[in-house]
C-alpha cells in the first residue's frame, strides 16, 4: 500500500468517527505532486489564503503600485472596458474604480473570493462588476474588452497547458481589435533554480505556516505544500498546489499561438512584503503585455425597416499613401479605423458597411444605389490616396446621385489652396498674417520684409512639408527650407513664406450647418510647454506623424482666451463656413500675433475624424464622447439631408 492510498484511508475512518474534528496532517511526503489535485484551484482560495499570502494580496501599498504600473503599460483611459481576469478578492479592480474607472468587471472562479470583492467595493463606495466564472469559458460577448489583465500571478494553475492556452485564446475573443493584454506572472526561469525547499513563518501571533516545494517530474511546474498551524489547535489545512513555470521564450509561444501580436515584456516586479519572508511564486514576477490584431467578430442581428443604411467610405490600405512617412498603412491607421468602428457599433438603429477598395469604388457604389441611406466619406486620403483627388470622391458621389456626409468638391477644391482662403479670408475683412507666393518656375524669390517667418506648401494638408526647420529667421534658412520642402518631400508646386506668428496657437471646431443648426466646440490651445525653448512652437509634420520627436508630446488643452477674442474667432469661422460652403462639420486654424489678435491659418472642411484628433479632442472638453461626436455629425447630416428632400 502506498503512503497516498494510506492517507486516503485514515480519511475515511476519520469521516466516519463524528468526534474526530481535527483536520488530519499527512506527515513526511517523499513525492509532493502524488498529492496535488487536478483541481486543486477550486479549493484553495479562501480565508486562509488571505492570510497566509496576506501582505501581498492584502497590502494596499502592493495593490496601488501594481495598478500603476499596469496602467503605465497598458495606457489604460477611464473610458475603457477592462476585464481584471482572475481577480480574487478585486483589490486590482477596486483600485481602478477608485480612480475613476467605471467600466472595469472582475471574473474569479473562486465564490469565497468573489463575495469577498463585493463587500471590500461596498465598503469602499465603488461599483464593480464581479462575476463567478471559468477563465477558460468566459461569460462574455466577442470584442467586449478594450484590455485584459491577468495579475497577482494568477495564471499557469492548470495541470495541462492546453488549459492555459484555452484562457488566452477566450481572452484574444472577447477583446477588441487592437485590444491589450497584460499577464503577472512568475519568472519561472528564476523560480527554477531559486525557490525555496522548505520554510516556515508566522503569520500572526496564533498561526505559523509550514512550506515544502518540488519541481514535478518534468520540472515545468513548481509543486508546493503549506501546512498551516494554529499554536493551541495544531494543524489546520495541509494542502497542495501547482504552478506552471513559464520563461520568457514559452510565454511567447503561447501567446503567439492564441493569436496575439506585439508580445512585449516590461521588466520584473516583485512586492514590497511587510513580513519580508517566504514570498514563493510572488517572489519574482515578469510582466509581458500583447495586443489583438483581428477583424470586428460579425454582428447577427435582424435588421428592421428603420435601420438606416450607410456606407462608410475610406482609404485604401492596400496603396501609397504619400503623406505617410512610410507611404503605407500602419498600425497606427488601422487601429484608429478600427476606433471608429468601435463606436460606431454602438450606434442603435444603424447598419454600417466598409468601403476602402478604390479599384472597385465606382462599381461598387453603382451596386449600392438606391439600397443605402448615405455615404460616410472619410476618404480624406482622396481617390486611390491622392490628396489632390480628396474632392474626386464627393464629385464621384454627385455624379451618381447618392448623398454624403461632409463638404463637397468646390469647398474642398478652394480649401486645398491655401492662398485662395487667404484671399477669401480677406475679401470677408478676416485678418491673415503676411505672406508671399512663390511659384515653381520663379528663379528669384523676394525676401519677406518680416522674420521669423514659415515656410510651408501651398497646396496639401495634414501639415504635410512642415517641419521644424520651416520656421526661419533668415535668408540662408528660408532657401534651405524651400530646399527641404523640394527635396526631401518631393513637392514640386507652389509655395507660402508666411509671417510666423508667436501668439497662442488655436483651433475651432464647428459641427452642423450654420445658420440654422449648429454646434461651436470649445476653442483649444497647443501646449508647447514640453518643447525644449530653442524648438519653434508649430503643429507640424513632426507632431502628427513622427513618434521619436520632440513634437509628438506636444498636447491639446482648452485654450484661455478674452471673451472678445473668442467671439472673434467664431464670428469668423463661422462666416469662412459658409463663404467655402462647408457642410456638416469643419476645423478652422488661428494664431494669436503679439498683441494677441487672431490671424486665419487655414480652413480644414471634413477635417481629421480620428479618435484622437483636434475634433474629438474638442468634443470631448464640450462634454461629447467620440461616439457622441459621431452621432452628432450624423444627426446634422440626416437633417440637412432631410431638408433638402423637403
Amino acid at each position: 500500500m502506498n503512503v497516498k492510498q494510506s492517507y486516503l484511508d485514515q480519511k475515511k475512518v476519520s469521516l466516519n468517527k463524528k468526534e474526530n474534528k481535527i483536520p488530519l496532517c499527512l506527515g513526511p511526503v517523499a513525492d509532493l505532486e502524488e498529492f496535488v489535485r487536478k483541481d486543486w484551484w477550486k479549493k484553495i482560495f479562501n480565508a486562509f489564503y488571505l492570510k497566509t499570502d496576506g501582505d501581498v494580496v492584502e497590502d494596499q501599498k502592493i495593490t496601488s503600485y501594481e495598478v500603476d504600473v499596469s496602467s503605465k503599460i497598458l495606457d489604460l483611459r477611464p473610458e475603457e472596458h477592462i476585464l481584471d481576469l482572475c481577480c480574487g478578492q478585486g483589490r486590482h479592480s477596486i483600485e481602478f474604480a477608485k480612480r475613476g474607472f467605471e467600466n472595469i468587471e472582475g471574473l474569479d472562479r473562486s465564490r469565497y473570493l468573489i463575495q469577498k470583492a463585493r463587500v471590500n467595493a461596498k465598503k469602499e463606495g465603488v461599483i464593480c462588476k464581479f462575476h463567478e466564472g471559468d477563465a477558460r469559458k468566459l461569460p462574455y460577448s466577442p470584442d467586449s474588452f478594450d484590455k485584459i489583465m491577468i495579475l497577482g500571478n494568477s495564471f499557469g494553475y492548470f495541470e495541462s497547458i492546453n488549459d492555459d492556452f484555452n484562457v488566452l485564446r477566450e481572452a484574444y475573443r472577447v477583446l477588441k481589435p487592437w485590444g491589450s493584454i497584460l499577464i503577472d506572472l512568475t519568472d519561472g526561469e528564476y523560480l527554477k533554480h531559486n525557490f525555496q525547499p522548505r520554510s516556515w513563518e508566522w503569520i500572526d501571533k496564533n498561526l505559523f505556516v509550514c512550506r515544502e516545494r518540488s519541481l514535478s517530474l518534468d520540472k515545468q511546474r513548481l509543486i508546493s505544500r503549506e501546512v498551516i498551524n494554529h499554536v493551541n489547535k495544531g494543524v489546520l489545512v495541509d494542502q497542495f498546489y501547482a504552478e506552471r513555470l513559464y520563461s520568457k521564450t514559452k510565454i511567447s509561444e503561447i501567446l503567439e499561438k492564441a493569436g496575439f501580436n506585439d508580445i512585449k515584456f516590461h521588466g520584473s516586479i516583485k512586492p514590497e512584503s511587510q513580513r519580508d519572508q517566504d514570498l514563493g511564486m510572488m517572489e519574482r514576477r515578469i510582466l509581458v503585455s500583447a495586443v489583438v490584431k483581428k477583424e470586428w467578430t460579425q454582428i447577427t442581428r435582424k435588421i428592421t425597416s428603420q435601420d438606416k443604411n450607410v456606407v462608410v467610405l475610406f482609404g485604401d490600405p492596400n496603396k501609397p499613401d504619400t503623406l505617410k512617412p512610410s507611404t503605407i498603412f500602419d498600425d497606427d491607421d488601422f487601429y484608429t479605423i478600427d476606433q471608429l468602428k468601435s463606436a460606431l457599433r454602438e450606434l442603435e438603429g444603424y447598419n454600417f458597411v466598409y468601403l476602402n477598395n478604390h479599384d472597385t469604388l465606382i462599381q461598387d457604389l453603382q451596386n449600392l444605389k438606391g439600397k443605402i441611406d448615405y455615404i460616410f466619406n472619410l476618404c480624406d486620403e482622396g481617390f486611390y490616396n491622392d490628396p489632390r483627388k480628396e474632392l474626386h470622391i464627393p464629385a464621384i458621389l454627385e455624379i451618381l446621385k447618392i448623398p454624403y456626409t461632409g463638404s463637397g468638391p468646390q469647398c474642398l477644391a478652394f480649401c486645398y489652396d491655401k492662398s485662395l482662403v487667404r484671399g477669401i479670408a480677406k475679401e470677408l475683412e478676416i485678418p491673415v498674417p503676411e505672406a508671399i507666393y512663390i511659384k515653381p518656375d520663379d528663379k528669384i524669390i523676394d525676401l519677406p520684409l518680416y522674420f521669423p517667418a514659415i515656410v510651408k506648401p501651398n497646396f496639401g494638408d495634414s501639415s504635410f512639408g512642415i517641419t521644424q526647420r520651416s520656421v526661419v529667421n533668415n535668408g540662408e534658412e528660408l532657401l534651405n527650407a524651400i530646399t527641404e520642402i523640394r527635396e526631401k518631400f518631393g513637392y514640386d508646386k507652389s509655395i507660402l513664406i508666411e509671417q510666423f506668428l508667436t501668439g497662442k496657437d488655436l483651433t475651432l471646431g464647428i459641427i452642423g450647418n450654420p445658420p440654422d443648426d449648429y454646434i461651436i466646440l470649445p476653442i483649444i490651445e497647443e501646449d508647447y510647454s514640453s518643447l525644449s525653448p530653442e524648438l519653434p512652437k508649430i503643429c507640424g509634420y513632426e507632431a502628427k506623424w513622427l513618434p521619436d520627436s520632440p513634437y509628438w508630446n506636444i498636447k491639446s488643452i482648452p485654450a484661455e482666451l478674452p471673451e472678445e477674442t473668442v467671439q472673434l474667432i467664431e464670428s469668423y469661422s463661422l462666416k469662412l463656413f459658409e463663404r467655402l460652403e462647408c457642410k456638416d462639420y469643419g476645423r478652422f486654424d488661428w494664431r494669436l500675433d503679439i498683441n494677441g489678435n487672431p490671424k486665419l491659418l487655414e480652413v480644414n472642411p471634413n477635417p481629421g475624424w480620428c479618435w484622437d484628433g483636434h475634433l474629438a479632442k474638442m468634443s470631448k472638453f464640450a462634454g461629447y464622447s467620440y461616439k457622441e461626436m459621431l452621432i452628432k455629425i450624423t444627426n446634422t447630416v440626416e437633417q440637412r439631408l432631410k431638408t433638402y428632400k423637403e
